[in-house]
């Protein structure tokens, strides 16, 4: 056993030396850029009539974009944990009412292996998680192992001012979304001019609540008629399962008035997206002012996406699509299939990106990540690299926790809480025809085969979970919680019998 970690070792730092002694020329630039609570159908690109993001439609025609893509968390510090990591949320042991990121997995992640081999980094806005030595002491934001920082602690805010790492936009602008949009305009001229590859990440508030749009753009949606989607309301919810039903999330369909003012909440959730694509017009024009166009990758996406009143929830979490699956778009201008408005529908995930950004630099990939590179997919849209990935959360009301695992097809959600008048309920959902999710159909015989093989899937991810789970932050006994075939009293005393609200 000793032997085989030594041989990774030498094998990742011999990795890691040929890569950091590489000429800059030979190592691209990447641009990786997050929005957060951001729903696919709020872009032009995922063909969402009336959406104005002639940016990052623009961004789309050059690379490539995604269409079945998943925060394997849907809630943001556990998912900006994957993404830095590239592992599932039970492997870093972060998020909210768990802990923070011990500092033995931010020592693997992309920014800190990027920087040790030679590229100059920078990170703003909303960071979301903290980093920590011990899993029992207090986490801190890691500002100091950038060479450049904006970004900011918890949520952040949408006013510049309190913003302190952005003071210098604050007059030019007030509003945090085009604040980072300068930021990285000013970040990728002065990289350009030094001998070091760059890597840029930032991690846009928009359009997380509370609503606060730039009132700049005031003007871009006002008395736009928005269309529900085919899934819009309670009525469309009843099949899900009563469990669901307990968070937040389902009371907000009325308390942030998708059921009584949706046109208005719409405009005012799109507005804010706006403006991340002005920001990202801002960025790309520096790329190419900056003459670093023709070797500067650019990702997109979202930490996860938003319910937004389909099936008569608010918010996120849950892990139906509308929360779960996000946009995704990468743009590698030295690749050939750039520029060919091509569309991938292969199974990808948040734990993607690290791994697929160690890649692009030359690095070698840590044997422990869960994800795998999106160039494989970039070099040929219909190869795949997932069988399936989990969906997973364990925050919020214990009711509420649930495990699930999607393929390219189809999805199979356990939702193990059996309390009071609950049992536990399981669902599946046939995306390839049923992408809206109308139909539950785990007691339908017809499926019968296919809900066995789902529940197949479902069993060996919670046994991964099992196996590989932190030995801290309470992660550990979700691998009994999930198990199917645990009896409910077992799993009572695990939750410490009774909801955690």
């Amino acid at each position: 056993m000793f032997r085989t970690l030594l041989m990774h070792l030498l094998l990742y730092t011999f990795a890691l030396f040929a890569a950091v002694h590489s000429p800059a020329a030979d190592r691209p630039n990447i641009i990786f850029l997050m929005a957060d609570d951001q729903a696919t159908y709020s872009m032009g690109c995922y063909n969402t009539p009336g959406a104005k993001t002639p940016n990052l439609d623009g961004l789309a025609a050059d690379g490539m974009v995604f269409d079945a893509h998943y925060d394997t968390t849907a809630i943001c510090m556990a998912s900006r944990a994957n993404v830095m990591t590239g592992m599932f949320e039970y492997k870093t042991g972060c998020n909210f009412e768990h802990g923070a990121l011990l500092r033995d997995h931010w020592a693997m992640t992309y920014p800190v292996l990027l920087r040790e081999a030679g590229y100059r980094t920078a990170f703003a806005g909303k960071f979301g998680f903290e980093v920590t030595n011990t899993p029992e002491t207090k986490g801190v934001l890691p500002e100091g192992e950038f060479d450049v920082w904006g970004g900011g602690p918890g949520q952040t805010s949408y006013d510049t001012k309190k913003n302190k790492s952005m003071k210098k936009y604050v007059d030019q602008y007030p509003h945090s979304t085009l604040s980072y949009g300068a930021f990285g305009r000013d970040f990728v001229t002065e990289s350009a001019v030094g001998d070091k590859p760059f890597c840029l990440s930032i991690s846009f508030k928009a359009p997380h609540h509370p609503v606060q749009p730039d009132p700049k753009f005031d003007d871009v949606y006002r008395d736009m008629t928005f269309s529900k989607p085919g899934n819009y309301g309670r009525e469309f919810g009843e099949h899900f399962s009563l469990q669901s039903r307990q968070g937040r999330q389902y009371e907000r369909f009325h308390s942030w008035k998708y059921s009584t003012e949706y046109n208005k909440v719409m405009a005012l959730y799109f507005q804010q997206i706006y403006a991340i694509d002005v920001a990202v017009g801002m960025i790309r024009k520096a790329v190419e002012a900056a003459g670093v166009a023709k070797n500067t990758i650019v990702i997109y996406t979202s930490d996860n996406g938003f319910m937004n009143g389909s099936h008569g929830y608010g918010s996120k979490v849950l892990p139906y699509e509308e929360s779960t699956r996000v946009p995704l778009i990468v743009f590698d201008p030295r690749h050939s299939n750039s520029g060919k408005q091509l569309r991938c529908g292969s199974l990808t995930g948040n734990v993607d990106f690290a791994p697929t950004i160690l890649e692009l630099a030359g690095l070698p990939v840590p044997e422990n990540i869960d994800g795998k590179s999106l160039m494989t997919l970039y070099d040929d849209p219909n190869s795949a690299t997932h069988e399936s990935l989990p969906l997973i959360n364990v925050w919020g009301p214990k009711d509420v926790h649930s495990l699930g695992v999607v393929t390219k097809d189809w999805k199979y959600v356990y939702w193990p809480y059996a309390a009071d008048d609950f049992k536990a309920t399981e669902e599946l959902f046939a995306l390839k025809n049923d992408r809206l999710e109308l139909s539950n159909s785990a007691m339908d015989v017809q499926y019968s085969k296919t809900l066995a093989r789902m529940q197949a899937t479902y069993d060996a991810a919670v046994a991964h979970w099992s196996d590989t789970a932190v030995e801290y932050h309470n992660y550990k006994p979700y691998g009994t919680i999930f198990d199917r075939g645990v009896e409910w009293p077992v799993k009572a005393r695990l939750m410490r019998g009774k909801k955690n609200k």
